[in-house]
C-alpha cells in the first residue's frame, strides 16, 4: 500500500477513538500526538505538522457535532477534512482541449521520467486517447531505447533519434506528424542537479514544443526535499504540476506529497507501483479516504469500468435476473478481477476492507490461489463449463487436475466457490426490483456499516 506505515498509524489512531467510551479533551490530546507521530515519521516538515494538529485540536474542542453525527463520528470528520486540506485540498486534473494536447516531462536523474512517461501514456490509452511518446534526452546513453522498449509493451509509437545531439533537433524532426495523436508525451533529459545548463536546455526545448503541461516528476524518497526541488523548477521552469513517484516503497512519501502540495505546483499524478498501470490520478479526498481504510468507491468503479466492458456487464445482470450463472461466468470475473489488479490493491478502495490489517501472506496466498483456478477452467471441456452441476463428477474431477498440474483437491475446492457464489448470485436475483427495506437488508448482508453522513457529495463514509 501507498505510504502504509503513515496509513497504519492513522487508521490506530481511528479505532482508538471508535473504541473510547467516551469523548473528553484526555482523548483529543492523544489523537493529536498519534497524528503528530504518524506524520512525523513519515518526514513530514515539523512546523507543517504542528500548524496541523493544531487546526484539528481547535476545531476538535470548539465546534459541536451537527445533527445526525456523534461526537465520535464528528471528530473522525475534522480529522478526514484537516488531512485532505493539508495534502492538497482539491483534485487538480489535466485537460485535454486541443490535438495534440503536448505533455513535457522534466525532473533530475534517477526519478523515474522515462517510465513515468510510458505510463502516462498507458493511462491516457486506456481512456481511448491516440497517444505518442517521444525520447529528447540526448544525456543518457540508452534513454531513447528503454522508451522505445516501453512503447512496444503497449503498442505506443515512440519518436526520437538517438543520433542527434540537440533535443530541439529532435523534437523538429518528429513534429509534422504529431498532428495525428490526441496527446503527446515528451521526455526530457536530466541532470544530477538543477543547473543553469539543464535549466537552458529546458528553456529551449519548452520554447520549441509550447507545451500545454510541463510535469515535474520527483521520487517520494526524496522527502522533505521535495518542497525545495518542487519551488526551484516551479520558478525557474514554470512547470504547471508534480507527478511523485516510489510512493509504495518509501517512509518518506509524506514528506515528499504534502511539500509538494504547499508549492504552487500542484500534484497531477502518483506512481503507486512499478507495473506500466501503476499511476493514479492525484485526488486528496479519495487518498485520504483509502489511507484511513475507508476505501475508494471511484477508483474502484473506475477500474470496474476498465475490466469489463458495458455489454459485458449487461450481459451478467440478465444472468443475473434469470438466476443463471456457470463456470464461464465464475472465469469472466476471475479475468475482470485480474484486469483490475492486485487483490491487496483491490481491496484498500473497497470502504471497510481497508482497516482490516490483512497479513500479505494471506493475499499472497489468494493471488497464488487464482493462478491455480485460471488452469484448472482452461483444462475444463465446454459442457464442464457451462454445466458443471450436471456433468462434474470423480472422474472429470481427476483428469482435470492432471490436465491443471494441480492436486484434485484444489479442483473440488474451485467447485465448492463456485457453488457458494451461485448461491450468492441467486440470493440477488429479483432485488433490483424490491422494495428500499430489502435492498438496505442486502446492502447490510453484503458488509454495509453505519455510514457517516455529510462527506462530500452525499456520500457515506463506513466505520467499523
Amino acid at each position: 500500500m501507498v505510504l502504509e506505515k503513515l496509513g497504519n498509524s492513522l487508521r490506530d489512531t481511528l479505532q482508538k477513538i471508535s473504541r473510547a467510551v467516551f469523548v473528553d479533551e484526555k482523548l483529543i490530546n492523544e489523537l493529536v500526538k498519534d497524528i503528530q507521530r504518524a506524520l512525523l515519521q513519515s518526514d513530514v516538515n515539523v512546523k507543517m505538522v504542528f500548524d496541523l494538529t493544531k487546526q484539528i485540536k481547535e476545531r476538535l474542542l470548539k465546534e459541536e457535532a451537527p445533527a445526525g453525527l456523534t461526537k465520535k463520528e464528528f471528530l473522525i470528520k475534522i480529522v478526514y477534512e484537516e488531512l485532505v486540506r493539508f495534502l492538497g485540498e482539491k483534485e487538480s486534473p489535466i485537460e485535454i482541449k486541443k490535438k495534440p494536447t503536448k505533455i513535457m516531462l522534466v525532473g533530475l536523474f534517477g526519478h523515474g521520467k522515462t517510465t513515468t512517461t510510458a505510463k502516462l501514456a498507458k493511462y491516457y490509452q486506456k481512456r481511448g486517447h491516440k497517444v505518442a511518446v517521444m525520447s529528447t534526452d540526448t544525456w543518457r546513453p540508452a534513454a531513447f531505447e528503454q522508451l522505445k522498449q516501453l512503447g512496444s509493451k503497449i503498442n505506443v509509437p515512440v519518436f526520437g533519434n538517438p543520433k542527434a545531439k540537440h533535443p530541439v533537433d529532435i523534437y523538429k524532426e518528429s513534429e509534422p506528424r504529431l498532428k495525428e495523436f490526441d496527446i503527446v508525451i515528451i521526455d526530457t533529459a536530466g541532470r544530477d542537479a538543477l543547473s543553469d545548463e539543464l535549466i537552458d536546455e529546458l528553456n529551449k526545448i519548452n520554447k520549441a514544443v509550447q507545451a500545454d503541461e510541463r510535469l515535474l516528476v520527483i521520487g517520494g524518497d526524496v522527502g522533505q526535499a521535495a518542497e525545495r526541488q518542487a519551488k526551484t523548477f516551479h520558478d525557474t521552469c514554470n512547470v504547471t504540476g508534480v507527478i511523485i513517484t516510489k510512493l509504495e516503497g518509501t517512509a518518506k512519501g509524506g514528506g515528499a506529497l504534502i511539500a509538494c502540495s504547499v508549492t504552487g505546483a500542484k500534484v497531477k499524478f502518483i506512481g503507486i507501483g512499478e507495473k506500466i498501470d501503476d499511476l493514479e490520478v492525484y485526488s486528496p479526498e479519495r487518498f485520504v479516504g483509502k489511507m484511513l481504510g475507508m476505501g475508494d468507491l471511484e477508483g474502484l468503479l473506475e477500474k470496474a469500468r476498465e475490466a469489463i466492458t458495458e455489454e459485458e456487464a449487461q450481459d451478467l445482470g440478465k444472468k443475473l435476473l434469470k438466476g443463471e450463472f456457470n463456470l464461464i461466468d465464475l472465469y469472466d470475473q476471475m479475468q475482470a478481477m485480474k484486469k483490475m489488479g492486485p487483490i491487496g490493491k483491490v481491496m484498500e478502495m473497497i470502504p471497510g476492507f481497508g482497516q482490516m490489517k490483512l497479513p500479505k501472506e494471506a493475499l499472497q496466498v489468494q493471488e497464488e490461489k487464482l493462478k491455480k483456478w485460471k488452469f484448472i477452467l482452461d483444462s475444463c471441456t465446454k459442457d464442464e463449463l457451462e454445466d458443471p452441476d450436471e456433468v462434474m463428477n470423480a472422474q472429470r474431477v481427476d483428469r482435470i487436475a492432471k490436465g491443471a498440474g494441480v492436486n484434485p483437491n484444489e479442483v473440488r475446492e474451485l467447485l465448492k466457490q463456485y457453488k457458494q457464489s451461485k448461491k450468492l448470485m441467486k440470493s440477488l436475483k429479483g432485488v433490483g426490483g424490491g422494495s428500499p427495506q430489502q435492498m438496505e437488508k442486502m446492502m447490510k448482508r453484503m458488509g454495509g456499516g453505519k455510514g457517516m453522513p455529510g462527506m462530500k457529495g452525499g456520500k457515506k463514509m463506513v466505520f467499523k
